[in-house]
Parts: C-alpha cells; structure tokens; sequence
C-alpha cells in the first residue's frame, strides 16, 4: 500500500477519481510509468489508462554517471517487473509506442548525459526526463511549495519556492560532493580503515571490520578501492551506523553526515518557512541525530518520486 493524495490504494486497483489524468495524453497511449533512479537502484510504478495501478518493480542502479546503457537495461527491467503477471487480458501488450514514461535519473542535471539518455530513447511515445530528486520533490509536496533534502546513496536539497523559484543546493556527485550521503560515509570509512592498517591511527572496532570485509590483507584492501566505485562505498555506510554506540569514530561520522543533512536544510530554508521532507535511507537513520529545531519542521511527505515522475509525463 501506498499514499497518493491522500487516499491509499493498493497494486491492481484504481486511486481516488482524478488522481491520475490521462487527459492530456493521446488516446493511443495506454500506459504511464513513473521511474526513480539513482546509484543504487531503480523503481517503476506503472499504470493502466483506466487508473489502475499495474504493479511496482525494481532493478539494479541507472544513475546516469554509471552510464547510459545500464541506466536503460536497469529500467526496462524494472518496469518489465512491476506487470509480471499482472496484465489483465483484454489490455494491449505493454510496449515503448504505447507508453508516456517520467524519468528521474541521478546525475541528469549534466547537460551531456542527460542528452546521452534521451538519444537513446527504445521508443517510449512520451519521455521526460528530469533528476531522481527533481520528481521527489514534485512528489513529496504534490507541486506545491515545500523543501526535500534526500540523503541516500547521494545527498541534495531542493525547494520550491511560493513564488515558483526554484532552488537547489548540494548535488555535486560523488566523490567531490554529496557530503553525509552514503557513499561519502563510505569513503571516510575506507580513509579512517587505511590510516588504522599503516598505523597512523588506532584501530577501532569499525575500521577492524571494514579490514575483515574487504579481505582482511593491505592488498585485498587497495584491490578493492580501485575498483569500488558510488555504490560500493555506500554499501559500507550500514557498518558505521551498526558500530556508532561503541565506536568514537563511527559515531563522528553519523554527526557529519547529520550535520551536513541540516546545512542542506537550512540553507534551502534559512526562515524555515517551508513545509520539509526528510527522504532517502541514509536520512531517515540520521533523523534521531538532527537539531530538535530542524526535526520540527520535518512533515511527512504526500507521496514518493515514483508518484512525481508520473506526475511529470501526464502534464
């Protein structure tokens, strides 16, 4: 089950009358899809013209600086999911020329990629594409104004104002940006392991099981590292999290990351006036770690970016 305007529903049924427009599209177009994706998975939400809501699925990573051509296979296979065995029988095949598709895909606010992905098009009728987090937001406040910080694999925060500006702060990718994301918990993990196996600092119970996990030897370690890439080092960031009541170290590490999440915040907001939506699964760990003045403000969100990005091809 899931929320979208505020009435629930599950897979295989209608939402609330209007929820879901298909008005604006052509008659010969018989499915929307709306796709979240970022460096670490995929998810597609597909419904039937009629309202009814097909079915979910998920895949593996199609951020797009991993590459074009697993961010398509990643979603193609995500939404071949969400209608496994649950296409009703006197509804047309499911294919690109009969579906309106609304992307959002980490790392489409680069101009080349973006252009990269939408060249590559497998003949969707109707593709948008905008960032994973541009449809969270649309998502999250249902187009009205309100802020969203999203820490997950990566971190961003975007706003829209009540005079309809815009805003974005952080986003800049890993490994120079995305500060308290997952992969960059990650990343000073792996720095704080490596400084412990040359002896500059002390072991601690954090970097002894990062060594362990990562075969446990200096040369299983640097094999390691040249070839890890966004979602590796985020794979590591459960570790610190898991060792950050007994562990100095680890637990530094959480009050960065919960301390780069509010810089989002408030730089998004520096009145507060806005509406907040705290998203992705590194946030949601840092929530019990924020300022009490900062949690306040966090309202629950009024739907995820799946419902955003079919927001976004049924304009």
């Amino acid at each position: 089950m899931y929320t979208l305007e505020s009435g629930q529903y599950a897979l295989g049924q209608r939402p609330m009358s209007g929820t879901l427009d298909f008005s604006t599209l052509p008659a010969d177009i018989h499915y929307a899809i709306g796709v979240d994706g970022g460096g670490t998975s995929t998810r597609a939400r597909v419904v039937h013209r009629s309202g009814v809501v097909i079915g979910e699925g998920k895949a593996g990573a199609s951020g797009l600086v991993q590459g074009t051509a697993q961010a398509w296979a990643h979603i193609e296979q995500a939404v071949a999911l969400a209608v496994l065995g649950r296409m009703q029988s006197h509804w047309p095949p499911l294919v690109p020329a009969n579906c309106a598709l609304g992307l959002g895909l980490a790392g489409a606010n680069n101009a080349q990629w973006h252009a990269q992905c939408m060249e590559a098009n497998p003949g969707y009728a109707k593709l948008v594409l905008e960032t994973d987090a541009a449809i969270a937001l649309l998502g999250a406040h249902r187009g009205e104004p309100g802020a969203l910080v999203i820490v997950g694999t990566g971190a961003i925060g975007l706003a829209l104002q009540a005079n309809g500006e815009h805003l974005s702060v952080g986003g800049w990718g890993f490994p120079c940006g995305d500060e308290g994301s997952g992969a960059d918990i990650g990343l000073r993990a792996i720095g704080l392991t490596q400084r412990a196996v040359d002896g500059r600092n002390d072991h601690t119970p954090l970097t002894r099981d990062i060594y362990k996990l990562l075969g446990g030897t200096p040369e299983a370690l640097l094999a390691w590292c040249g070839k890890a890439r966004q979602f590796e080092y985020a794979s590591l960031a459960p570790h610190v999290f898991a060792h950050a009541l007994e562990d100095v170290e680890a637990a530094a590490l959480l009050a960065y990351a919960a301390q780069s999440l509010e810089s989002l915040a408030t730089t998004l907001d520096p009145e507060g006036t806005l509406p907040l939506v705290i998203a992705g699964s590194i946030a949601q760990r840092l929530l019990p770690r924020l300022s009490p003045a900062l949690a306040q403000r966090v309202v629950p969100s009024n739907g995820d970016a799946m419902d955003g990005g079919l927001a976004l091809c049924l304009k």
